[in-house]
């Protein structure tokens, strides 16, 4: 294991700071052996999006084929072969996620996954108490925030962005392993098991990106921030429609002054 790595430190500040996080840059490891990992813990019985939520909140956790609770986690890591209550679609259809076990088999063929027993230890932290180089970086939080770090990658370049999900394993699959396998950043608007398992918001989405693209997304998102963010964040065209509108609505009103006191407060607000 390294040591505390400055720049992960930095990146993450910046991360926080100018999109104003609630929680920390989640950092992902994958390790193909068994690794000395110290200051992690190994809690019993535990979700992978779990894991994701302790570490969010400032723990440093890890996970292998004895302690994962989710055959779902533990198929798409490679730690586990599935049961076959899975793998035939029926338990997904029978918690009422699809409509049958076959709408369920077809979502889970298209699946990412890592090759089984390739991986020994997946290990994740708070980006800034990272003592390794992650393989992937995860945010989750608000979707206007996950907007601005997905524009910091094409700032520069400029593209359109495809996000793969099937609204199934979003945590494990579509912003974790994806990621990974693919280098390419990946959204997802959440899942039935994360947002049944954890403490992630119903105004919070997720979204994970390969480490090659934190220094850029980190760069651009200084730029955004000279202008672009805080003109959105401050409302500026919808302010001045509220502006232009003000004068229509005091005059209809029966109440002049109560009116325009309270339009001036809802704009206050915003």
């Amino acid at each position: 294991m390294g040591k505390h790595n400055v720049k992960l430190e930095r990146s993450a500040s910046v991360l926080r700071d100018i999109l104003g996080l609630p929680y920390e840059p989640i950092a992902v490891k994958f390790f193909e052996d068994v690794a000395s990992l110290d200051g992690f813990a190994l809690p019993s019985r535990r979700r992978y999006c779990q894991v994701l939520m302790g570490d969010r909140e400032g723990r440093k956790l890890f996970l292998t084929a004895d302690n994962i609770s989710c055959p779902a986690a533990a198929w798409a890591l490679g730690f586990k072969a599935p049961p076959v209550k899975l793998s035939s679609g029926e338990m997904p259809a029978r918690m009422g996620i699809f409509g049958s076990p076959a709408a369920a088999r077809n979502t889970l063929s298209t699946m990412s996954r890592l090759e089984m027993g390739k991986y020994k230890i997946v290990a994740c932290c708070p980006l800034a108490d990272a003592p390794f180089e992650p393989d992937v970086v995860v945010l989750e939080s608000a979707p206007e925030h996950l907007m601005w770090v997905a524009l910091a990658l094409v700032f520069e370049t400029g593209c359109r962005l495809d996000f793969n999900t099937a609204i199934l394993q979003a945590t494990c699959v579509d912003v974790t392993i994806s990621p990974f396998l693919n280098q390419k950043l990946n959204a997802s608007l959440g899942c039935y098991g994360c947002r049944e398992a954890t403490n992630v918001a119903e105004s919070e989405c997720v979204l994970g990106f390969p480490i090659k693209d934190l220094d850029t997304i980190v760069s651009s998102l200084g730029k955004l921030n000279k202008k672009a963010i805080p003109r959105v964040r401050g409302k500026t065209v919808y302010n001045a429609l509220l502006e232009r509108e003000l004068p229509e609505e005091v005059c209809r009103a029966g109440n002049q002054e109560d009116s325009y006191i309270s339009r001036r407060a809802r704009i206050a607000r915003t």
